[in-house]
Parts: C-alpha cells; sequence; structure tokens
C-alpha cells in the first residue's frame, strides 16, 4: 500500500525516487556436515540444477538486483566460477571465512562501491524467487532493512535444557527468519564492522542490525522458501517445484477461460 501512495505521489508531482544500485552476496562457504555432503549441499542436484545455480538463477532474474557476488569455499573457487559463467550480474567469486558471518562480510567486501543496497542469501534456499527478492528490496528501501519471513502457525514453547516447557510464547508474534535479508548498504557496513570489532559472531544478518538499534521489517514469505538442509529436503523441494507447475496450470487455464 504505502508503495503504492508514493508511486501516485510521484506520478503527481512528476518525480520518480531514483532507484538504489542493488548487490546480492549469495553465501555457498558451508561445509555440508549436516547434508551429509563433503561437497556441500550447493553443489546438490535438485531436478537437474545445483542447488547453487538455482539460487544464482532467481536473482539474475530479478529486475530489482544488479550484481551478484557468490561466497564459497577456498576450494570450490574454480568450480562455481565455470558453474556460473553464464550468469550476467555476476562479478565476483570470493572464498569464505570460517564463519557464516566472515563470509557475509567478504562477500560484502566484494561488492561495487557504489551500492547502496545489499541481499545476503542463503545459497541453500534454492527456491527463492525474484517476486520474493523484489518485495523484500522494497521494504528495505522503506525501512532500512527487511526480511523474508514465514509465520508460525504452530504452538510454540520455550523449554529449559532438559526439555521440560517453561513457558508458552504466543504464536501471534513469532516469525521464523529466513534470506533474502536486505539492508542499506551503509546500514550494513556498520553493523558487521562493528561486529568484528566486538567479537559478535551470529547465524543472522537481522541480528547484526538490531543489536545497533536498527529495525528491521519483516515479509511474510511462506513456506515454500525451503533450505537444503538435509538429504530428504530435496525430496521436498521437489515436490514444491511441482507444486508450483501445478499452480501455473492452472492459472493458465484460468486466464485461458476468462477470455472465452
Amino acid at each position: 500500500m504505502a508503495n503504492k501512495v508514493i508511486a501516485s505521489l510521484q506520478k503527481l508531482f512528476g518525480r520518480q525516487t531514483p532507484r538504489k544500485f542493488h548487490s546480492a552476496v549469495i553465501l555457498a562457504a558451508g561445509s555440508g556436515v549436516r547434508f551429509g555432503n563433503t561437497e556441500g549441499k550447493h553443489m546438490t542436484i535438485v531436478e537437474g540444477i545445483p542447488v547453487l545455480a538455482r539460487s544464482v538463477m532467481a536473482f539474475e532474474a530479478c529486475p530489482a538486483v544488479d550484481e551478484i557476488i557468490v561466497v564459497t569455499r577456498k576450494e570450490d573457487l574454480e568450480t562455481c566460477r565455470n558453474l556460473l559463467s553464464g550468469i550476467t550480474k555476476l562479478t565476483n567469486v570470493v572464498a569464505g571465512g570460517e564463519t557464516r558471518q566472515q563470509s557475509a562480510k567478504l562477500g560484502f567486501d566484494a561488492i561495487n562501491p557504489a551500492s547502496e543496497l545489499v541481499s545476503i542469501h542463503d545459497a541453500a534456499r534454492c527456491l527463492v524467487t525474484p517476486e520474493l527478492i523484489t518485495l523484500v528490496a522494497e521494504q528495505a528501501s522503506l525501512h532500512g532493512a527487511a526480511a523474508a519471513a514465514e509465520k508460525t502457525i504452530d504452538t510454540v514453547k520455550r523449554a529449559d535444557k532438559n526439555g521440560i516447557i517453561t513457558e508458552t510464547l504466543d504464536r501471534e508474534y513469532i516469525w521464523m527468519v529466513k534470506t533474502p535479508q536486505t539492508f542499506l548498504a551503509d546500514m550494513y557496513r556498520a553493523a558487521s564492522y562493528m561486529a568484528e570489532r566486538d567479537g559478535v559472531n551470529a547465524t543472522d544478518d537481522c541480528a547484526l542490525v538490531e543489536r545497533l538499534g536498527f529495525k528491521v521489517k519483516l515479509v511474510e514469505c511462506g513456506w515454500e522458501n525451503l533450505k537444503i538442509t538435509y538429504p530428504e529436503d530435496v525430496y521436498r523441494a521437489k515436490l514444491i517445484l511441482d507444486m508450483r507447475r501445478e499452480r501455473e496450470k492452472e492459472e493458465v487455464a484460468y486466464a485461458d477461460r476468462t477470455r472465452i
């Protein structure tokens, strides 16, 4: 709704807000220990396409994205460059660090100096869509920071170390945060460097800007934004892709009927 209001005002007064140069940092430097694959889960094939390639292709197809940086393991640099040789927005493939946070910072350090907006995305979330990337980027432009997230439908409990329930949380306010997570570049730059200075290690980029007092807008992404973590997730990904194809067929059939 806010975007429509802004667009209307711009049209009325004949002014357009300059589009922000948008960099995407895609993280594929994990060890794949939980997946049980020494090659890394980013090389796992889902319907003939490696997980990493699927993620990168979504950002390639997104009009809101200007450049892509991929962060991977040092031993995978050449393999990734060859795999992604046809990606026109790819500007760099860099080696990651020992932690996810270090890898994200190394990727961020490689973006275009003129970049005003940066998205951090886990390559393992290979079912991300250009539409979701755009939605998160739009909200980050409005609020400074935004992240894809799924609102929980389950009852959530807090427990002690022995698994005994200590509290029932109100699920109305519980979200499962995913990626992409998008930030104004200057905000993320300050947050990542201050985290490094303070010795803070986080598995979530939102946490870095939250600790500085910045607000993050959550964007509902639903349950289809799956992360490939375990071998069985490959089958779940295939089911989601099948479902999307069926949905597209139904939409086309409906459109054909309405034209009659």
